[in-house]
């Protein structure tokens, strides 16, 4: 492990090495969120690294936390932010819907949504959902995952009602009887799993899109040594991360304000061993858009392939030279 840490620490600094001054100066600040379902982020931010990089150019970091995808998007669409955290179907759904933005790097392939119930539940299939209500966060992982579910099930979200709310009020709102089901998103699914005995009744990990850092066109176009050194740094966060878990898990412990026992739940369903962004994540995030146009809920005449492509952007990737 030891090896892997010094070879991405050490691709990390070279890539921090071609920075234009100028581009520099013209910055004062570097916006970046953190969440708490990109747990690489907590790392980054609890260890000051970015602020360690970037004192030498007088760029301070502004952290914005985001409690979903869409939330991340809104801000990157009224430029609040110049790096969000998001699923990579969430981002596909935000650039389809004229969201400016590009996917530049990946902190996680994660597990991080299934479809929940209360213990004490009969609904176990997602059949059983028909004329149930659902509580459900638009636009983000776990709502393409419930469109999907649904599909695969026969079924249309007509046949059900949404009721739309934030992950943690999703959660608040089935555990007290308020709604049937909820489209959950660790860490909060793991804690209604772990403390409440809430049940998972419907997983398919292949349907939860990559965890993916986004910025805007306008920042890529302005700033892209800038983008460079930031995902050198994250290269870094996420080397530190696999060689001691116990520092992330800790890190997220403390931001989350969730019991050990919750947050290695999440970990164990959260995969940070690859960041370089492509061909899987294209074909993840296409499948992800077709399925939902063919469940209505994308435009028909939308190419979901031309407008994946648009959103990937590899150019930053470690190692890589324009």
């Amino acid at each position: 492990m030891g090896v892997f840490r010094s070879a991405i620490i050490g691709a990390a600094v070279a890539l921090g090495l071609g920075l234009s001054s100028a581009e520099a100066a013209d910055l004062s600040e570097i916006r970046i969120d953190w969440a708490t379902y990109n747990p690489v982020s907590v790392l980054l931010k609890k260890e000051g690294l970015l602020e360690k990089e970037f004192a030498k150019d007088n760029i301070s970091i502004r952290w914005v936390q985001s409690a979903g995808s869409n939330k991340a998007l809104e801000f990157l669409n009224a430029g609040s932010i110049d790096f969000g955290s998001t699923a990579g179907a969430a981002a596909l759904i935000a650039r389809v819907n004229g969201n400016p933005i590009k996917s530049i790097y990946v902190y996680s392939r994660p597990e991080w949504t299934a479809l929940v119930t209360r213990a004490d539940s009969p609904i176990s299939t997602v059949q059983d959902l028909k004329g149930k209500t659902i509580a459900v966060t638009r636009g983000t992982d776990p709502h393409v995952f419930l469109v999907r579910a649904l599909a695969d099930a026969g079924l249309k979200q007509s046949d059900v009602k949404l009721v739309l709310l934030q992950h943690a009020d999703g959660k608040l709102v089935l555990l007290r009887g308020d709604v049937d089901a909820w489209a959950g998103l660790d860490p909060l699914m793991a804690a209604a799993e772990v403390d409440d005995k809430a049940k998972l009744f419907y997983r398919k990990p292949e349907n939860n899109s990559w965890g993916v850092l986004n910025t805007t066109e306008t920042f890529a176009a302005d700033h892209p040594d800038i983008i460079k050194r930031v995902i050198a740094v994250y290269e870094q966060a996420r080397a530190e991360a696999l060689a001691d878990p116990a520092a992330l898990k800790a890190a997220l412990v403390e931001a989350a304000k969730l019991p050990d026992d919750v947050i290695a739940k999440q970990l164990e369903r959260t995969d940070i061993s690859q960041s370089t962004i492509g061909d899987l994540q294209r074909d993840t995030i296409s499948k992800a858009g077709i399925a939902l146009q063919s469940a209505g809920v994308l435009p028909a005449d939308v190419d979901i392939p031309k407008v994946t492509n648009e959103l990937i952007d590899d150019r930053f990737a470690v190692g890589k030279t324009q």
